[in-house]
């Protein structure tokens, strides 16, 4: 006997149509896994290298290489001078000493506009001198007389330095210096002139011969009311002669610098008022911000990275100078079947280890930056989406099991039994020829079956009956059967192709969910660059440049830029494209603070050797603890920055520009607003 697949065939199909539909919702499911695992991980790549530019950029720049020549800083109270990234520091230029520190980022924040940097210079030749520079704010200076040896009643600085069990104690009171040509309300401007702190108000004679100090007032109240009595912010640059370092340059071997002992010199600093009143600032005070440490770069590395920092070249066991781990946060620990799953989806590169090395050469050597990453992240990253996606395979598992356990119960299942039924009377019809019921009453129902079943039924008792009473029409009978059998197998044959067919509603309704799905999860260094260039510098007239700007600015999308034009043409030296770059920078942070409707405004101002612009918009004040900090790269007060594009950027692109210019930034808080002022020197 010759075993056929027909009578199966169609039941083979159906069922294979849903194994197919269940194995292609896990093979997409996987897919999408697998596409997700290429796309975290090409994210990863891309996070790790961002984190490592903004890192070298960091270190690359002044302040963090003054961080990488302090690695083991210590609390700033008491106050310890901190090694510079410069030979020395022009102590007699005001614009050149607050460039550099800014640069170097040496300032230690006390409040209050308070502030002090204490460094010494990276070459020991510049003449081993401690130097001292910051702000505090007061009345109007008290100047002290020349000759007069009671200065009590002056503003005056107190400093001491001790170190290797020596103490040097300095009081420089102020001494204005005459300015004929000074504009009313431009400041004031005078000498630190050092005596040796006896302990009181009295000073010897003659002053410390190469002490040197400078003091220079701001003209405009830090209050933001005008007045003669108000606060007016005083910045002040001394160097001071430590005879200890010195002395130790002058030995006969070859000097150590810096002094070993660098950690270990302790600095205070005093602006003390005219009488015995509370100091206006004092070093000692608590409460103080330090400057950028290396420590501060743990917060741009990614979950898992490792950074490391040595000296080169490296000694063989010589200690790294600081390793920084990112923090990982407590993971979504996923079933072991599905971390299975997805450490096994194949993704080119991802068992090769993630590394990046960078070199950062500075005055006094150069340093190695180590940056490993951690692409295990990445799978337990993925265990989130992984997880999501298998409550989705699960659901479409189970309504494509219901619906296969449905029809199969409901129709197959009694559709195999009608058939077997009919096959059944079929050969016994064929055989003896006598007709019976089939035992096709269990099968009777309301629906389409049912009905069949039914009709089935009274029409095979119909034909017994007439073969009883009929038996002379046996072969008209027999005919009979054969029609009713082609009658019966056509209908049989239309109802298995109508829900094995695409058109179904199951089937259509499976399909929209995997089209769903699919819609769902199937679509889906610069800042080294800013140090790094080299402008062109040349004679530009600003008053053209800023006009030109102010018309040109709603074809960038910022609306109200009004431009006060000046007198005529102000020639600076600038780079035009640098300095527009700067410009459309700040432009751009007013218009996001600014409220509706609100204009911009530009204003130029020349000077003797320089010119200043001020852009201003109304809008909220800058936080005082900030002012300072806004240009350094990566602050924003959007904690979304780094999602919004906002890394903190621009003003860092602004401040690095205008240094490299030869000019100055710096922002103001103003009555109704902020201001950001922008100094050039004058061309020519």
């Amino acid at each position: 006997m010759r075993f056929s697949l027909a009578p199966y065939r169609l039941r083979l199909l159906f069922r294979a149509a849903f194994l197919l539909l269940a194995l292609a919702a896990v093979a997409m499911a996987l897919y999408l896994l697998w596409e997700e695992k290429q796309l975290s991980y090409r994210n990863y790549q891309y996070g790790f290298k961002k984190t490592e530019a903004q890192i070298a950029a960091k270190l690359h720049h002044p302040t963090g290489q003054l961080a990488l020549l302090n690695p083991g800083r210590a609390p700033v109270a008491p106050l310890r001078p901190l090694l510079l990234p410069y030979s020395a520091i022009d102590f007699d230029d005001p614009t050149k000493v607050q460039q550099a520190i800014e640069m170097a980022g040496c300032l230690v924040q006390y409040g209050d506009y308070g502030a002090v940097c204490a460094a010494i210079g990276s070459n020991p030749w510049a003449g081993g001198f401690v130097y001292l520079a910051g702000s505090f704010a007061s009345g109007a200076l008290q100047p002290h007389p020349k000759g007069e040896r009671e200065v009590g009643q002056a503003h005056r600085l107190r400093v001491a330095v001790s170190l290797r069990g020596q103490t040097y104690r300095w009081i420089a009171p102020f001494e204005t210096l005459a300015n004929p040509d000074a504009e009313p309300g431009a400041g004031l401007r005078g000498r630190l002139t050092g005596f040796a702190d006896l302990g009181g108000d009295v000073v010897p004679s003659r002053p410390m011969k190469d002490f040197r100090g400078w003091i220079w007032q701001d003209g405009h109240c830090v209050d933001g009311e005008d007045g003669p009595d108000c606060r007016r912010r005083s910045f002040y640059s001394v160097r001071l002669p430590v005879g200890v370092l010195r002395d130790a340059l002058f030995q006969k071997t070859r000097p150590v610098w810096p002094p070993a002992d660098l950690d270990r010199i302790r600095l205070r600093v005093e602006a003390l008022p005219p009488g015995d009143g509370t100091a206006l600032f004092d070093s000692d005070r608590g409460g103080a911000t330090p400057p950028f440490s290396l420590a501060d770069l743990a917060p741009l590395l990614l979950p898992g990275e490792t950074l490391r920092i040595r000296k080169l070249p490296a000694a063989a066991g010589e200690p790294e100078l600081i390793r920084l781990v990112g923090e990982i946060d407590q993971p979504y620990e996923p079933p072991r079947w599905l971390a299975g799953i997805i450490r096994r989806l194949p993704v080119e590169g991802f068992d090769s280890p993630l590394e990046a090395r960078e070199t950062v050469a500075t005055p006094l050597g150069s340093y190695e930056l180590v940056l490993t990453g951690n692409v295990g992240t990445v799978n337990k990253g993925l265990a989130v989406v992984a997880t999501r996606v298998s409550w989705f395979v699960g659901a479409m598992l189970l309504a494509i099991g219901l619906a296969w356990l449905a029809i199969e119960i409901g129709i197959v299942r009694r559709i195999t039994a009608l058939t077997r039924r009919a096959a059944s009377v079929s050969r016994v019809v064929r055989g003896t020829g006598a007709v019976d019921g089939a035992g096709l009453e269990d099968l009777r129902g309301p629906d389409e079956l049912g009905v069949l079943a039914a009709g089935l039924a009274d029409l095979l008792q119909r034909v017994k009956e007439d073969v009883e009473r009929e038996h002379i029409r046996a072969e008209q009978e027999k005919d009979m059967w054969h029609a009713v059998g082609h009658e019966i197998m056509s209908p049989l044959q239309s109802l298995m192709a109508l829900h094995g067919g695409r058109d179904d509603d199951s089937s259509r309704y499976i399909a929209r969910m995997q089209q769903a799905i699919r819609i769902l999860y199937g679509s889906a260094s610069p800042s080294e660059a800013f140090q790094s260039t080299t402008l062109q510098v040349e004679a530009v007239d600003v008053d053209a440049f800023l006009r030109n700007v102010a018309s040109n600015a709603p074809c960038v999308g910022i609306a109200e830029v009004r431009y006060a034009g000046g007198n005529g043409p102000v020639l600076v030296r600038a780079d035009e494209y640098s300095l527009e770059d700067v410009v459309t920078h700040v432009l751009r942070n007013a218009d996001r603070y600014r409220p509706a409707g609100t204009p911009i405004t530009l204003t130029l101002a020349a000077g003797g050797n320089g010119a200043t612009v001020t852009i201003h918009n109304q809008g909220p004040a800058i936080d005082e603890e900030m002012i300072d900090k806004i240009f350094e790269y990566g602050v924003s007060d959007q904690p979304e920055s780094g999602a919004h594009g906002n890394r903190g950027q621009g003003l860092f692109v602004a401040k690095t520009y205008m240094a490299k210019m030869g000019g100055t930034i710096t922002a103001v808080n103003t009555g109704d607003g902020v201001s950001f002022v922008l100094g050039l020197q004058r061309a020519g």
